[in-house]
């Protein structure tokens, strides 16, 4: 996305009572629009502000069919979004990110609405719609937005209402995979001190995915399995939809309610309330068929097959209200207080496994199975559940700011606190467990998590001479968690058969009597459908109260020179700080006994530390030809330290009861869900955007940008991607388990990854958009646009394994978009869209299949019709 985005296209992001006094003005509809932010917390012009930010307006979202911060992917400088579980959302800011979703974790770029932070992850898959733009902050964002902006912050600022006229507007849109979309504004200028505005999105789309139910009735008699009509998968829950309801589908709307009142020519005060429902199955994570051919895990369906026995299900909304007030004490000076309270709320479940069973030559268990049965064998299925049964996010967020504006200074100094309160029931499910097929399971009640940030900041700009301006900021942050009454129930001990609930008795392993369980044996009284009393026969939870506080303090030193009226240049360094956090209590032997000892199990928090981000940067940006060209480059060389990290990482060495198999060979290690802390990361990268007006009704927009994050000094990695099958495709054998003297890697298949890039961080990217406005007879306008992103390749693991089979990469490709747009003079138009033109399918995250990879997909081409009126 370029500046030629952000400033809009003209004509085109004006309402069409407005465009034909647009068309008369020729002094200044050929240059390029003045673009007001407020990266500095102050209102100030985008070629003015001495940030690297980028602004996009409400017209250039809607024409790249942009619906929520996912849209935004590769759309901006060193800016990449990935699709998280839990409905998380993970952003990623010069490849500096965090993927921890959960209710006590923290993303490394603040998202804000209307600038006020918003703090779970899963509030950026919320709607943006009928907005004044969006402001995408890149770099450390300490001082100003520094609550949890090590990478940087995306301000999503609504539309106002109006003060004196009453408009509206209506926007259909019919598109492919039977997508209906609607978008209502209504504004109403009750006089010249009262105002309203109602806003309403809603949006519906089938899934593109091939779904199909899941009956696996295993037949392999080789092992002593024989199909008997009854599936082997879980089937309380298998029920046939429509592709209406298919995974990667849409459903979803929002509405938002604002009054703003002049209460005094001094005094004003902005309310709003906003409602937001996703009704959606959520994603799918889907084999990459184009690495698995030629491998002996190969498609053998369409691509974009999945098998599922547990429909996608999401029930989330978010209830925010949103107060602003601004005391103009004098011409100089003024006090600002925004206050939010959100409440978000949620259940969802999604099938884990996607229908992706062992092949048999796999296979290893045995039946009838044996008393001493390997802990290790591979049985023919997998069924894999995760479900949140029930949320609730609550948030109060308050900012006060006092600032202050002369002609030689300007500083800004504030107050921020944000609290949450948070609760969760969730659970994890694996049915068929090694070595006797038992399912298992763990439930995850955390009834009072809590998050309490507060901070002082300030901030100053100082012009100490006439082309010299000094900046100088700094904030300081308290932080501290806390987990209240937080339970754990359940594990992964595959020997219990307790999942059962004492509801289907399998008989004794070994015995002739045994039998293991199919799908009709399950009930719903088993498991987490059945609540915690179903998991009496774990033995006793484990406890999670527990509590940390962490405080920093992060800082902000610029200078820009104002070479002349129309460019300048600028140099700043700056630091961003996130808190360090912890996890479930969890048993690190994983109900085994560690080769460490002593036997028993052996608690953690799994604690981490902070992060922090240091931040040089040289920027430049100017006018040229009149005003029709517009330039911004931004050169900068960050290091992160103690990056934090979430996903299965080493937590033990276990004694286990034979050599590990071919398919398992680091069946002695126990993996834990954990966030582990990096030790540094050198980030060096440059930016370019462009925004140009060649000729008249042409427009020309382009951006670059390049990175080439290296993790600094990590030898200790652990690598345990596909070990299974490295041999087979060709890749590196994944390293043997360390038996040296340090204890602190003993197990660990230790490879050093020093010099690898960040995930979600691709080398180059570049992006051009161009569009031309003809004006007909009778001032009919007519607007093509095509757009073009070429990205590089992009790692999602820090192990960055180039294979053609088990790659853990995105390759490089190019993404092409174009629509052609009829502008009537009688406040209507009309627009035909393609998006993704080529079809090129696209990975934004990528998970280790076990023997292949997994992965879930951006959106194929699409196309539609975009009508709307204006009255």
């Amino acid at each position: 996305m370029s500046v030629a985005v952000a400033s809009a296209c003209g004509l085109l992001a004006m309402p069409a009572w407005t465009q034909e006094a647009a068309k008369n003005s020729d002094a200044n509809k050929e240059q390029i629009a003045e673009v007001q932010v407020s990266a500095t917390r102050h209102s100030t012009s985008l070629l003015q502000t001495p940030v690297a930010v980028t602004a996009i307006t409400q017209e250039s979202l809607t024409r790249s069919g942009i619906t929520d911060v996912r849209g935004l992917s590769g759309s901006v400088p060193n800016l990449q979004i990935s699709t998280g579980a839990d409905s998380g959302v993970q952003m990623a800011i010069r490849g500096v990110s965090s993927n921890n979703f959960t209710e006590i974790g923290d993303p490394a770029v603040g998202l804000h609405v209307g600038g006020l932070y918003s703090p779970r992850p899963q509030g950026a898959m919320a709607l943006m719609f009928d907005l004044e733009q969006v402001e995408v902050l890149r770099g450390p964002q300490g001082t100003l937005f520094g609550r949890n902006s090590t990478a940087g912050s995306v301000n999503i600022i609504p539309a106002k209402p109006e003060f004196g006229s009453s408009y509206g507007s209506t926007e259909l849109d019919i598109g492919s995979y039977n997508q209906r979309q609607i978008n209502v504004v209504q504004n109403i200028g009750v006089n010249d001190s009262l105002a309203l505005r109602a806003t309403f999105m809603k949006v519906k789309r089938d899934g593109w995915i091939n779904q199909t139910q899941d009956f696996t009735d295993v037949d392999n008699p080789d092992h002593g399995f024989h199909a008997d009509g009854i599936p082997d998968v879980d089937q309380r829950q298998n029920r046939k939809v429509d592709k209406a309801n298919f995974y990667n589908n849409k459903d979803e709307w929002a509405g938002r309610l604002s009054a703003r009142w002049a209460v005094s020519k001094d005094l004003e005060w902005t309310l709003s309330y906003e409602k937001f429902q996703n009704s959606g199955a959520g994603d799918i994570s889907l084999k990459d068929c184009d690495q698995a051919a030629g491998t002996r895990f190969a498609c053998t369906g369409g691509k974009w097959d999945a098998k599922v026995n547990v429909p996608g299900m999401i029930d989330m909304s978010i209830d925010t209200l949103r107060s602003n007030v601004i005391w103009n004490l004098n011409k100089n000076s003024k006090i600002e207080y925004g206050f939010a309270h959100a409440i978000q709320q949620r259940k969802q479940q999604s099938d884990d496994d996607a229908g992706y069973h062992p092949l048999a030559s796999q296979v290893t268990a045995q039946l009838p199975v044996a008393a001493d049965a390997s802990d290790q064998a591979i049985w023919p299925v997998i069924d894999n559940t995760s479900r949140t049964l029930d949320s609730k996010y609550v948030s109060d967020v308050h900012e006060l700011q006092f600032k202050q504006n002369f002609d030689t200074l300007q500083y800004v100094a504030g107050a921020f606190w944000m609290h949450e309160k948070n609760q969760i029931n969730y659970a994890q499910e694996q049915l068929v467990t090694a070595p006797f097929g038992f399912p298992t399971s763990q439930y995850y009640q955390q009834p009072d998590r809590q998050i309490d940030a507060k901070a002082l900041y300030a901030q100053a700009d100082w012009k100490f001479a006439p082309k010299w301006t000094a900046t100088i900021g700094g904030r300081y942050s308290w932080d501290s968690k806390a987990d209240k009454g937080g339970t754990v129930y359940g594990g992964w001990d595959g020997s219990n058969p307790a999942y059962y609930n004492n509801l289907y008795q399998p008989g004794t392993p070994g015995d002739a009597n045994f039998r293991a369980h199919n799908a009709a044996d399950l009930t719903t009284g088993m498991g987490p459908l059945a609540g915690t009393g179903a998991y009496a026969n774990y033995g006793t939870p484990a406890q999670n109260d527990h509590s940390e506080s962490w405080k920093h303090f992060t800082y902000r030193l610029g200078l820009m020179a104002q070479i002349t009226p129309n460019d300048m240049v600028y140099i700043s360094l700056s630091t961003g700080y996130k808190s360090g956090g912890f996890g479930d209590r969890d048993d690190i032997c994983g109900e085994h006994t560690c080769v460490s000892g002593p036997v028993g199990p052996q608690y953690s928090f799994f604690p981490y530390k902070p992060e922090t981000v240091t931040n040089l940067e040289l920027g430049y940006k100017g006018k040229f030809l009149e005003n029709r060209l517009s330039l911004a480059a931004t050169l900068f060389y960050s290091k992160y330290k103690d990056m934090q990290v979430t996903g299965n990482y080493f937590a033990s060495r276990i004694i286990t009861d034979g050599p590990c198999p071919a398919d398992k060979p680091g069946c002695a290690i126990v993996e834990k869900w954990q966030t582990t802390n990096v030790g540094v990361v050198d980030i060096p990268g440059l930016e370019l955007e462009m925004d140009y007006k060649p000729w008249k009704g042409a427009r020309l927009g382009g951006s670059f940008s390049y990175i080439n994050s290296k993790i600094k000094d990590y030898p200790s990695y652990s690598d345990t991607w596909n070990c299974g099958v490295r041999a087979e495709t060709g890749a590196a054998p994944c390293p043997e388990a360390y038996t040296g003297a340090n204890a602190n890697l003993a197990g660990r298949q230790i490879y050093d990854i020093t010099g690898n890039h960040l995930p979600l961080a691709p080398k180059y990217t570049l992006g051009l958009n161009f569009s031309q406005n003809f004006v007909l007879e009778n001032n009919y306008v007519i607007v093509p646009w095509i757009s073009m992103k070429w990205q590089d390749k992009m790692y999602f693991t820090l192990r960055n394994l180039d294979n053609s089979h088990i790659s853990d990469a995105q390759a490089a490709f190019t993404k092409v978009d174009a629509s052609i747009k009829l502008i009537a003079p009688k406040n209507w138009h009309v627009e035909a869209y393609v998006l993704n033109l080529t079809n090129s399918m696209t990975k934004n995250s990528a998970t280790d299949g076990g023997g292949f990879v997994k992965a879930t997909w951006n959106d194929p081409r699409v196309y539609g019709v975009r009508v709307g009126v204006d009255y």
